[in-house]
């Protein structure tokens, strides 16, 4: 029988949260989607894996056997993705790097151009994410190392080194009333709808929503989006405002919208992160220091 690594990394994630909604969160899927992949799991071992309940998803007997032998398995196959692609990528000589909007903003070409001072006849493969993964393929072994706005869900797992901190601004559509004013409260934004990030990235899109910093008021979702031509779109067109790094007015101007400052929240930060299996691979390691050169001070 062939079972998806896919499946056995759905599987571990709800035995190890107890909780379908907090395993879709991490593994960035719906709820009713990861519903789907345990069912067609327990199908494929001809077992029931969980018991369900209001207090949440316990193990039977028989997902308790598969769970003392799932994160061994998947460790494994996990090394064995992150060894291939580092053979791959030194017989190419191509670094994989993901990221999100504007990665490390002026920094980047810096970055870029300083690791191919460091590796000569090495190529940077930038590649850009969805909003709906926060890691930018570093979750699911797409690329080899991400610059990333943190912070990410399950960021304890991978190594992150902080590279710069910035403001957050609000983003409004030009015809809003606040529109003229350069410096908004957050207070007063409570009660806005906001263009948000998908409901699966949880604690990622609840940084950008800052629920932490809303005074137990809960945010208005006025649209959803997972990119950021969709994003901008979605506000110009009154759906709800959203907040950004303050680099989004250099990146991201266009009619309809305007940035203005917002003042009540923590700043921005960006990150380098990679997978802990890549402390030792030299490529990986060598793009790590080509950011970290360009450091904010």
């Amino acid at each position: 029988m062939d079972v998806d690594t896919r499946l056995l990394r759905y599987f571990a994630a709800v035995a190890e949260e107890g909780n379908l909604t907090r395993a879709a969160e991490r593994l960035y899927v719906s709820q009713p989607a990861l519903t789907k992949q345990i069912k067609q799991l327990e199908t494929l071992l001809g077992a029931t894996l969980f018991t369900r309940s209001r207090a949440g998803m316990g193990l039977t007997e028989a997902g308790r056997a598969l769970a003392r032998r799932a994160p061994a398995l998947l460790d494994d196959w996990n090394r064995a993705v992150a060894e291939t692609n580092a053979a791959a990528a030194r017989e190419t000589r191509v670094l994989r790097v993901g990221f999100l909007a504007s990665a490390a903003n002026e920094a980047t070409t810096e970055i870029i151009a300083e690791f191919t001072a460091r590796r000569p006849g090495w190529r940077v493969d930038m590649r850009q994410s969805a909003w709906s993964d926060p890691t930018a393929g570093l979750a699911d072994g797409q690329v080899d190392v991400a610059i990333l706005r943190l912070p990410i869900p399950g960021q304890e797992k991978w190594r992150v080194e902080v590279l710069l901190t910035e403001p957050r601004c609000v983003v409004l559509p030009s015809t809003h009333r606040f529109a003229d004013r350069d410096e908004i409260p957050f207070a007063e934004l409570y009660d806005e709808p906001f263009v948000a990030a998908p409901q699966a990235t949880g604690p990622w899109r609840d940084y950008w929503l800052a629920v932490d910093e809303r005074g137990g008021v809960p945010p208005r979702i006025g649209a959803v989006t997972q990119h950021p031509d969709d994003w901008l779109n979605a506000i110009a067109n009154g759906y709800g405002i959203a907040l950004a790094p303050e680099s989004a007015a250099r990146f991201y101007q266009r009619p309809g919208v305007v940035f203005r400052s917002v003042v009540g929240i923590a700043a921005s930060r960006v990150g380098v992160a990679w997978n802990p299996i890549d402390d030792a691979n030299a490529p990986v390691q060598d793009f790590v220091r080509s950011c970290l050169r360009f450091e904010q001070a």
